[in-house]
């Protein structure tokens, strides 16, 4: 099969000079977008935007650490635990790709200098999550991976990075994307890149508790939506069961899944360990069943679930998780003497937009998705814990290679004249955007009905034909489109629980 990279071409009599054309725009400066763009050679025009600041994203505030197959015995293991998790709902093919190409991206990254904790020896340190079946997690910082990876990334990368872009529609016509449009530092721009990556993440900021970054807001999967491009499994929200909610921000404090495979403890008021009730693995069952568990628990009684770090040695604990005690600290609590409540919060979109193996988005020439916002079957019905940071840099690699080997084929750029006037917030769209994550949190949340659905559903659609705003508009169009699935899907299945 022939593939053709177009190169978009400018008609000089059509366009302003002063618009610009790139080879390869990458919207999102995370893990996947980050990692891209250090395979896309130095020789290629490249942008890379981000919505705010680079360092806002979800990669920065992964705490546990990255997938990694050991060796070559491991990757049946990997694969084993990866679809266990996932409820087999997974497309084992890309399954096998994530854990057999780890060997090559673990490598390359090490390669180019990415320090991961290592012991006295100089010898990688690995810990294990739950659901997992052996320690295969490394770790940078103790417990700040994603932010120790992300800054790595940023510094490697050759091209140029350009931060405050929020993209707000894609340009496709006759099955070939030609760019974006975009308010850049709040002006309206127009983008034009023979090839276009979505690396931007999930859809946190639409649930009332979550632990995404405040930019992961859903607009280019609504955007998805308007343009007919087709999300897979958006009805597996996964929710992660440890996260400190007692706070008034949006994003609450997550609590890594590291400290249970370290041995941590979920426990009662008078110290019980009660998952063990629920699943025969206790604290190491994968996230959808303890965050069940805990959900169900509270629901029955009333009362608080706490994590228990107790029996851990003060020096050890401090320095294999400094971040999460540095931050508890700081709000009056004292690790690993104390305990916390817990409380599970939305944390993961394992549905996304629809691509093949190679991140190819089906029926339009030149786009991409790579990352939390695609959807490729790696991940099934739930995501086996720390599997995103490796689903990242994996696809990314092959949405790169994909990429530079298509046959290059000049076409003319049309002209897009649609205007959005009405892009910025309108004057109620912030109570509405209010009222649509307590409906996600309430009806869509760990537990969902049939009845609630619907009444979620009805009240978006109310929403939707309102006055109100472009980007408000995209939210609820994702929105939607998560609770179709979810109604779509009678029975439960991984992270999709409906009584």
């Amino acid at each position: 099969m022939k593939l053709n990279n177009l190169v978009l071409v400018l008609n000089k009599t059509k366009y302003n000079l002063d618009m610009k054309k790139y080879d390869i725009l990458i919207i999102g400066a995370g893990i996947a977008g980050l990692y891209a763009a250090m395979n896309i050679p130095k020789e290629k025009k490249v942008l890379v935007v981000c919505k705010d600041i680079p360092w806002e994203c979800n990669t920065f505030y992964a705490q546990g650490g990255m997938v990694t197959a050991l060796n070559e015995a491991d990757i049946p293991s990997h694969i084993e635990d990866t679809m266990e998790a996932g409820s087999y709902h997974n497309d084992e093919k890309a399954v096998e790709i994530l854990s057999r190409m780890s060997l090559e991206t673990t490598a390359d990254i090490l390669e180019r200098g990415m320090e991961f904790d290592v012991d006295e020896n100089g010898t990688l340190l690995y810990t294990r999550e739950a659901a997992h079946s052996t320690e295969r997690i490394i770790h940078a910082g103790g417990d700040a991976t994603g932010r120790y990876m992300h800054y790595f990334m940023m510094v490697e990368n050759k091209h140029k990075l350009q931060r405050n872009t929020l993209v707000y529609d894609l340009l496709i016509q006759n099955g070939q994307c030609f760019g974006v449009k975009a308010l850049v530092n709040y002006e309206h721009k127009t983008i034009y890149a023979d090839n276009v990556i979505i690396a931007s993440g999930g859809i946190g900021s639409l649930y009332e508790f979550n632990t995404n970054s405040r930019t992961v807001s859903a607009d280019i999967h609504g955007i998805c939506v308007e343009k007919g491009i087709e999300l897979a499994d958006m009805e597996m929200m996964q929710f992660h069961p440890t996260v400190f909610v007692k706070t008034p921000y949006a994003r609450k404090l997550l609590l890594t899944e590291a400290l249970r495979g370290e041995g941590a403890h979920v426990v009662t008021e008078d110290g019980k360990r009660f998952l063990f009730d629920y699943d025969e693995r206790g604290e190491l069952a994968s996230r959808d069943i303890v965050s069940r568990a805990i959900f169900d628990y509270k629901n029955k009684t009333g009362k608080e679930v706490y994590l228990d770090f107790s029996m851990f040695e003060e020096q050890w604990f401090v320095k294999r998780f400094p971040n999460i005690t540095r931050t508890f600290e700081a709000i009056g609590y004292k690790f690993p003497q104390d305990r916390v409540p817990i409380s599970p919060a939305f944390h993961y979109a394992v549905g996304g937009i629809k691509c093949d193996l190679d991140g190819c988005v089906e029926g339009i020439e030149g786009l991409y998705v790579i990352g939390e916002a695609s959807s490729t079957g790696v991940h099934g019905a739930n995501r086996l814990a720390s599997n995103s940071l490796l689903e990242g840099v994996v696809f990314a690699k092959r949405a790169v290679n994909h990429m530079l080997t298509k046959e290059q084929i000049k076409v003319e750029i049309p002209r897009f004249d649609k205007e959005y006037k009405n892009i910025v917030h309108h004057e109620n769209d912030k109570a509405y955007k209010k009222r649509l994550r307590q409906i996600m949190w309430a009806e869509m949340g760990v537990i969902r009905t049939k009845k609630g659905l619907i009444r979620a559903r009805n009240e978006i659609f109310d929403m939707k034909n309102r006055d109100i705003g472009r980007l408000l508009a995209l939210r609820l169009n994702t929105a939607s489109a998560i609770l179709e699935a979810a109604l779509k899907r009678k029975e439960s299945l991984g992270a999709h629980y409906i009584e």
